[in-house]
């Protein structure tokens, strides 16, 4: 893709391939754990919402950010947009078939860890020195 960045398909013969910098698995990973991709594929799980919803159920989120991850993971195909021809235009955005069955496992890792951050809080050292 001219002026884009390339997605270099490469595998080291160990198969360590998902370590490697040019591994599109890899990249699309950065995409889904940076600081807002888990909470916009987890906001879309249940349904599609439209741009301003998706920022309101998200706290903390600016404009920007969301911007910005909604367009990585569009791009990822992880989820998708709808522009309805109104004025102002209704954007509306929901998860592709890859986007549902990822939200689906980040989903259940939450829900787990849910279920346990008090245990894991407790089992943390009270000392911050010794960690």
């Amino acid at each position: 893709m001219p002026g884009g960045n390339q997605i270099i398909a490469w595998a080291p013969p160990d198969g360590r391939e998902v370590f490697h910098t040019n591994c599109p698995a890899r990249q699309v990973l950065d995409h889904i754990t940076n600081r807002w991709g888990i909470w916009v594929l987890l906001g879309l799980r249940h349904r599609e919402l439209r741009f301003f919803e998706l920022r309101d159920r998200i706290e903390g989120i600016s404009e920007k950010m969301l911007s910005q991850t909604l367009r990585a993971l569009v791009a990822d195909n992880l989820v998708w947009r709808r522009v309805e021809p109104t004025v102002p235009p209704q954007v509306t955005y929901g998860l592709t078939e890859f986007g549902a069955g990822t939200a689906d496992h980040l989903g259940n890792m939450f829900d787990w860890i849910r279920g346990n951050a008090a245990s894991m809080m407790e089992a943390c050292p009270k000392d911050e020195s010794a960690v």
